[in-house]
């Protein structure tokens, strides 16, 4: 039979995570205690969460129409999710005015939430790169189907085609897996966000090696991308079964990034590509945002991190990546009808 001090031990033991795992705020008493009041009294001063009321076997108390409500339960909002937010912000409050500024609680930001959703500028902003990737792969599709000549087999001259198509979905399945991982931080959103985003980077890594050095044949194609495959496929194996290392995942992913902006930037300046000024923006542009990565520091209002800005900055960069895509398309299009003449 569970009481009410088993579920306040509870909701502290799952606030605090552990030593390893804590940050400034987790180990604040103040936020601690409040957190353990809660559990025992499902309130927070004059604030009550009648979720939070729990029979002694666990049942919750109250008619349905009490409880949490759908559209947030399938966040898993809970009681320990709603004592351990509403403290924290509690707590923040009180070092403002105490003219402290802001600590991070289990690894995070203190973030102000919007109809329950966790980091609502990094939701927004990932979602509205999903729809500059989708934008862009759409008009790359139409410029290749309806606007440039076909062979006879009504097949695209660009040699490239299916591996941007690939390349197109990968964008969009990673930036959706962001927006629903910072709607709602838990274990299966963040190994899918990580996940999605390390095969993004491989898979970019692999093409900009073969389309730096045009690789055309489907052999060499092959041998090239195998090694990278199965290494990206064993580290995503890796964090979402074995280990979820951080620094390891962090470090596998800044490799990749470097390697392939380094690649795109040596060859933007060896071939006379007549749109090589926008790879060079989207290269020098990339390099400068994944400064905001490095720098951190608080939200904004309670919104805009570094992380939720490094979001904002690739908008731009997207529209002009796919942008040298489709003008890379015309340009591979031309020379080759050229040199079939």
């Amino acid at each position: 039979m569970i009481d009410r001090y088993s579920i306040a031990f509870y909701l502290v033991l799952s606030c605090a995570v552990g030593v390893l795992d804590a940050s400034a705020g987790d180990a604040d008493p103040r936020y601690r205690a409040c957190v353990a009041l809660c559990g025992k009294t499902g309130c927070i001063g004059e604030r009550c969460f009648p979720h939070c009321k729990f029979s002694s076997d666990g049942v919750p108390i109250g008619p349905w129409y009490m409880q949490e409500p759908l559209y947030l339960k399938w966040k898993q909002w809970d009681c320990q999710s709603d004592c351990c937010y509403n403290c924290m912000l509690d707590r923040e409050k009180e070092r403002e005015s105490d003219g402290d500024g802001p600590v991070k609680y289990h690894g995070k930001w203190p973030f102000t939430r919007v109809y329950g959703i966790q980091e609502p500028a990094s939701v927004a902003f990932s979602a509205l790169n999903l729809a500059m990737h989708f934008h862009g792969w759409i008009s790359f599709l139409v410029l290749l189907n309806y606007k440039l000549p076909l062979k006879q087999n009504k097949k695209a001259y660009h040699e490239y085609t299916c591996l941007w198509h690939i390349y197109g979905l990968l964008s969009m399945n990673s930036w959706f897996w962001s927006a629903v991982f910072h709607s709602r931080d838990v274990d299966l959103t963040e190994k899918l966000d990580y996940s999605s985003a390390v095969a993004l980077l491989g898979y970019s890594l692999i093409l900009a090696i073969l389309r730096s050095f045009n690789v055309k044949h489907e052999a060499a194609r092959v041998m090239v991308a195998a090694p990278l495959l199965a290494f990206i496929t064993t580290h995503i194996l890796y964090i979402n079964f074995y280990q979820l290392d951080y620094g390891w995942n962090m470090k596998v992913c800044v490799v990749m990034v470097v390697a392939q902006l380094l690649i795109w930037a040596i060859w933007a300046g060896w071939i006379h590509h007549p749109s090589r000024w926008k790879l060079w923006v989207v290269v020098i542009g990339g390099g400068l945002a994944m400064l905001l990565e490095i720098y951190d520091f608080p939200p904004y209002l309670g919104f805009f991190d570094a992380h939720a800005i490094w979001h904002a900055t690739t908008i731009p960069l997207t529209n002009l990546w796919w942008s040298f895509i489709r003008d890379d398309a015309e340009f591979q299009t031309s020379y080759l009808l050229k040199k079939a003449k």
